[in-house]
């Protein structure tokens, strides 16, 4: 995960277990799931996600941030078919 650089890129993905990770201008977004089993394996798991989480809240409490996000507006296209 040291490649890995929160809001830096629009590619970055990586996984833990089966939680994915994928890596956006605006966002980090976290999809699937992950059992954090009591055994060597679970707490390598445990670890990289909390690994994560400080990587993640470290990059945003060195910005300025909005009170919220704003949206993409929603724009209407004609159906193709």
């Amino acid at each position: 995960m040291s490649k890995f650089t929160p809001f830096a890129d629009e590619s970055a993905t990586f996984a833990i277990g089966k939680l994915n990770v994928e890596n956006r201008l605006d966002r980090v977004s976290l999809f699937g799931d992950l059992d954090l089993t009591l055994d060597a394996r679970g707490l390598e798991q445990a670890k990289a996600l909390q690994a994560l989480v400080n990587q993640v809240i470290g990059e945003m409490e060195a910005r300025t941030l909005p009170d919220v996000l704003p949206t993409a507006p929603v724009v209407k296209v004609s159906n193709p078919f």
